[in-house]
């Protein structure tokens, strides 16, 4: 009787299945295990993942890596995700510098016009000019409203800001009433004697006129070349309840523009080059017509060309590979990218286009050898490297319950989407493209400016949503949730997502409606717009119609909303696609694992 594993190493996950043929060659299945992948996939930092799910998985028989005969582990293809600028890399204006926040408690509506200076410089300068008043945080509410009453007899103040949260509390005691702007932290950096102007919206709306190029330019007598260069300041105002534009001494904030740049890519017999601002779908359709590629080199010294040296330099220090690095596959995106703007003061950003970029990187076999030889050193049992993730995931989905040859499958990972097609005489033909779980996250993360991966990751995996009163929530399908205790104060008012374990507020002011619509746009992109992708690579004469059923496997396969998408797809096709259930008892997960031990021979 021999012992055997199987072990599926992939971007998020690592997991194992084991199994024991006996005398007469019969395979039975005995356990498994799931646990997160150490280090990049394909690397030797995988080794420790690998030791611990087998451990796991045979104390499960109450057996350890010890009485295992062989170790059987997939070829495993990093694929890295990235995001580069479809534009710039960085929002620089000229001239200019800016505030535009949203602060909790502005005060008062308009627009106020003026020279910038403190409250205590103001009684010194001239009454014959219009000004606006800074009150930094040492001077209290009723203090600022003393010396502001005293001013406005004398000086014409059009607007105010303020370092701390007391807008309102100043406002309700001033005699003349002006638009006040606080919260902003950075006073102390405001030019001081600038030109300025200062704009609140009334309650339930937004800013109108600092928004709109235009409406700048009309404030500060701007030539159409100048006009350009406030673009972005104004598309960081859009939305804001209150805003702050100043201008600056000429040449104190510097322009400097980085391109995109150029991918070149290359395949068996033809080369492509395609601009990187054309988008994803000129990305894409030059990766279509060189298929397969061989590999891709961005433009020197543009942002492109950035990423993919970062990319090829990673994985030659991770893998210790002196042999060149080869780029596979790509997969490019729209989104939208939060940019930090040059001369901001309360760290505004402005919304540009972007195109995020997964892509698979193949290196030469050593890697593997690498983790098999020191798997093999660390537990004393043999390790073969035994298969490709798709010929494996097919092999193992045959095990879901209704299944026969031939048999299709998706292979939805955190890193890249498989597609495999398995049938009658054994013959297979699979296909490994970039892009998956974890380029949603990403993608997620920046398009929503939410800087927290983890949250990203949970707004991915689960609905959301808005808590309406303290004993209810309304949910993203409409359902109302009521509760017999009270929910947490801080969650009043909020949008969360609902985790199996907890709701976790979003500490923002983006609205449900707006993160669904990222969510399940960024999912269409990636998985969706991939398995379709993938598909006709591998379909018989290249034809979705000629595919039979398709049964999803792997982590991904578990999103709640991922396979109603993809069958929503296929459907138009006339094909029937659902989640895998490998060996009757593990959902969509194991394919691989399961696969590897049933590709055993002796």
């Amino acid at each position: 009787m021999k012992y055997i594993a199987g072990v599926d190493i992939g971007n998020s996950t690592t997991e194992v299945c084991i199994g024991h043929i006996n005398d007469k060659g019969m395979l039975k299945f005995l356990s498994s295990a799931s646990v997160d992948t150490t280090g990049t996939k394909g690397t030797t930092a995988n080794v420790a993942g690998i030791k611990n799910a087998l451990n796991i998985a045979m104390n499960k028989i109450n057996k350890t890596s010890n009485d295992l005969s062989v170790i059987r582990i997939n070829e495993a293809a990093p694929v890295i995700g990235d995001t580069a600028m479809e534009t710039i890399t960085e929002t620089i204006i000229t001239e200019s510098t800016m505030i535009g926040h949203n602060p909790d408690t502005p005060a008062g509506a308009g627009i106020g016009k003026g020279y910038i200076y403190p409250i205590d410089d103001i009684e010194k300068l001239s009454n014959n000019k219009q000004y606006i008043c800074l009150i930094p945080k040492h001077i209290n509410y009723e203090e600022a409203a003393n010396k502001l009453n005293i001013l406005m007899k004398k000086y014409e103040i059009t607007a105010i800001v303020i370092q701390s949260d007391e807008a309102v509390l100043t406002y309700n005691r001033l005699d003349k009433k002006v638009p006040i702007v606080d919260e902003v932290k950075y006073i102390d950096k405001i030019p001081i004697g600038m030109k300025a102007v200062v704009e609140v919206a009334p309650q339930g709306h937004t800013i109108n006129k600092l928004s709109n190029p235009y409406g700048i330019a009309s404030i500060f007598n701007l030539n159409a070349d100048e006009t350009k260069y406030v673009v972005p300041i104004a598309k960081s105002f859009v939305g804001s309840r209150s805003a702050i534009f100043i201008r600056t001494p000429k040449g104190s904030v510097k322009e400097q523009a980085i391109k995109a740049g150029e991918l070149t890519i290359y395949g068996e017999k033809l080369i492509e080059k395609v601009q990187i601002d054309l988008g994803a779908k000129e990305v894409m359709k030059a990766c279509n017509n060189v298929s397969p590629i061989i590999d891709v080199e961005g433009e020197s010294g543009t942002n492109i060309g950035k990423m993919i040296d970062e990319i090829k330099k990673n994985m030659h220090k991770l893998t210790g590979n002196s042999n060149n690095v080869k780029i596979r596959d790509i997969l490019a995106v729209d989104t939208m990218i939060p940019v930090d703007v040059k001369g901001a003061l309360a760290g505004e950003v402005s919304m540009e286009n972007a195109v995020g970029i997964a892509a698979m990187v193949k290196t030469e076999h050593l890697p593997m050898e690498n983790i098999a030889n020191m798997l093999q050193k660390d537990t004393g049992v043999y390790v073969k490297i035994a298969g490709v993730e798709a010929v494996m995931a097919s092999l193992g989905a045959l095990t879901t319950p209704g299944t026969k040859l031939p048999i299709a499958i998706l292979d939805l990972g955190g890193g890249s989407t498989d597609a495999a097609i398995l049938d009658e005489s054994g013959t297979v033909k699979s296909v490994h493209l970039a892009g998956a779980g974890q380029l949603i996250t990403m993608l997620i993360n920046t398009e929503l400016g939410l800087r927290d991966f983890t949250l990203a990751e949970n707004i991915k995996r689960h609905p959301l949503a808005k808590v309406e009163s303290l004993f209810h929530i309304r949910m993203e399908n409409k359902e109302i949730n009521f509760y017999g205790e009270p929910l947490s104060p801080k969650l009043f008012g909020k949008v969360v997502v609902l985790t199996d374990k907890a709701m976790i507020p979003i500490n923002n002011n983006l609205t449900m409606e707006k993160i669904i619509e990222v969510r399940k746009s960024i999912k269409q992109k990636v998985f969706v717009d991939n398995a379709i992708r993938a598909l006709t690579q591998i379909a018989p004469n290249g034809q979705l119609r000629n595919i039979p059923n398709i049964v999803l496997v792997g982590g991904s396969a578990l999103d709640f909303e991922i396979p109603d998408m993809i069958l929503h797809e296929l459907s138009k096709h006339k094909i029937v696609s659902g989640r895998g259930n490998i060996r009757n008892c593990e959902g969509p997960r194991n394919a691989v694992a399961t696969g590897l031990l049933m590709s055993y021979k002796g």
